[in-house]
C-alpha cells in the first residue's frame, strides 16, 4: 500500500495527498461489503454533492475528479487498500493467539515475582483475620502469591458465599496486592 501510496497522485501537495489517502483509506475500512468500484463511485458522487453545496471535503478535486489519471490512481489506492484490509482480517485469529499467549505470559511472570516478594500487610492482615473467624491454625506465609493462594483456599474451603463478596482490587492496585 505503501509503494503505492508513493507513485500516485504526483501533481498534489504532500498534505492534499495525505488527507486524501487518509480518507480514501477510512471509506475501505468502513465499507468491507461494498466493492471497490462502489467505494470509488460513492466517493466521486459524495465530493460532486459537496461541490454543489460550497462546502466541499477537499477543494483541491475540483479539478481532478474528471481527471482519468486521478480516477485510475484512487481505484489503484482503494484496491491496495482493500488488500490490506483483507489481509489483515485473515491475520486476526494470528493476533488473537499471540494477545492471549502475552496475556497468560504476563500473568506468569506476575505470579513469579509474588512468588518473590514478602505478603503484605493488608494480606497478613486479611489472613490473620479469616484465620481467627474459621479457627483455623496460621502458618508462616513467605510470599504474596503463598499469601494469595492461602487466602484463596480458606474462602472458598470454609464460606463459599463470601468469595463472592470479598473486595476486587482499587483503581491501580495489582490483583495479588488487594488481599
Amino acid at each position: 500500500m505503501y509503494q503505492v501510496k508513493n507513485q500516485i497522485y504526483q501533481d498534489m501537495t504532500k498534505t492534499q495527498k495525505s488527507a486524501l489517502c487518509n480518507f480514501l483509506r477510512a471509506l475501505v475500512k468502513k465499507s468491507p461489503d461494498m466493492s471497490v468500484n462502489d467505494i470509488l463511485d460513492k466517493f466521486l458522487e459524495d465530493e460532486r454533492y459537496y461541490f454543489e453545496i460550497n462546502n466541499p471535503h477537499f477543494e483541491f478535486l475540483e479539478n481532478y475528479l474528471d481527471d482519468n489519471k486521478f480516477l485510475d490512481e484512487t481505484l489503484l489506492y482503494l484496491k491496495e487498500c482493500r488488500k490490506y484490509y483483507d489481509y489483515k482480517k485473515k491475520q486476526e485469529p494470528i493476533i488473537q493467539a499471540q494477545k492471549e499467549f502475552e496475556k497468560k505470559k504476563r500473568a506468569f511472570l506476575r505470579e513469579v515475582k509474588m512468588s518473590k516478594e514478602a505478603p503484605t500487610k493488608k494480606q497478613l492482615y486479611y489472613y490473620d483475620r479469616l484465620c481467627k473467624k474459621y479457627n483455623i491454625e496460621k502458618k508462616e506465609l513467605t510470599s504474596k502469591l503463598e499469601a494469595r493462594d492461602e487466602i484463596d483456599r480458606i474462602l472458598n474451603s470454609y464460606s463459599p458465599s463470601s468469595a463472592l463478596q470479598a473486595p476486587s482490587p482499587a483503581v491501580g492496585e495489582k490483583e495479588g496486592d488487594c488481599l
